[in-house]
Order: structure tokens, then sequence, then C-alpha cells
């Protein structure tokens, strides 16, 4: 049997145990991210566009490409903002031209969450996308704003 001042050794030594595993624990603080080919990000947000609803059109025959940006949608950590390339009614390219860089962290989730957001958009053709679990207030963030550039585009 184990006595009342065991027993409170036992739960000390327990608690200081998973502390000690807590603050020693390291995660990761790369914030490298893999491009395949596609715009993932633009410049760091405030260098880039930040009107709402312009866009650009050119065409060569019956060949037409548009560049539409998509309004700044304001969330909790900061704008996001997404442009869109149009080329003959299908979604060819996605930038995000501004997103939440406001410290370590929102450079880290964006980092993760961008590409697999822009990867949604190219593959769904439509705002009709998965969230990006942890990165859920950018996610929103961003369908909203590439909404908005659809509609623009007329897509």
């Amino acid at each position: 049997m184990v006595s009342g001042v065991q027993r409170i050794v036992l739960w000390f030594m327990s608690t200081l145990t998973v502390v000690t595993l807590l603050f020693g624990y390291h995660t990761s603080t790369s914030s490298e991210m893999a491009s395949g080919g596609t715009s993932v990000v633009a410049p760091a947000p405030g260098t880039g566009t930040t009107g709402t609803g312009s866009g650009t059109t050119s065409g060569t025959g019956t060949a037409q490409t548009a560049t539409v940006t998509g309004s700044s949608t304001e969330t909790r950590w900061g704008p996001v903002q997404v442009q869109i390339a149009v080329a003959n009614g299908e979604i060819t390219d996605v930038t995000v031209v501004e997103y939440p860089t406001g410290n370590g962290k929102d450079r880290q989730i964006n980092a993760r969450a961008l590409p697999v957001l822009v990867q949604e958009t190219l593959d769904a053709q439509s705002a009709d996308i998965d969230m990006v679990s942890g990165a859920t207030v950018t996610s929103e963030g961003y369908v909203g704003s590439l909404q908005s550039a659809l509609d623009e585009a007329g897509l």
C-alpha cells in the first residue's frame, strides 16, 4: 500500500516530468515553401496591389487571358487578397497578393497553408475548396477574396 507522502512525491515527480517534456519540445521554425510552378505568394504585404476588383484583359484571336485581383478581405490577423489568371474560362494561376505576416507564427502558418489553398483552387476551379486545418482564419480570408475575383472574372 502506498502512503500519502509517497503519493504526493509520485504526483510531483510525474508533473515535473510532464512540464519538462512540454518545455523541451521544439517546433519547426522553417518557413520554406515548395512551389511547383505556380505563383503562390507575392512580395510582402504592402508592396503589392491593394485595389479591389481590378483586372486586365489581353487577347489574341479567340484566346482571352485575364488577370483579376479580388477584394482585400480583412481577417483577425490581417488582410488577405488573391489574384487569379483566367484563360478561356479556366483558372490558370493564383497569386496571393496580401496575407498576414505580422509575426513568425503567421509566416509559418501561411507558408504551409497558402500552397495548399492555391492547389485546391486550381484543382476545383472554384472557391468551393476545403479550409486548411490550423489556418482557418487565413483560409476564410482567402476564399472571400477568391470569390470576389471569380465574380469579377465572371466565373
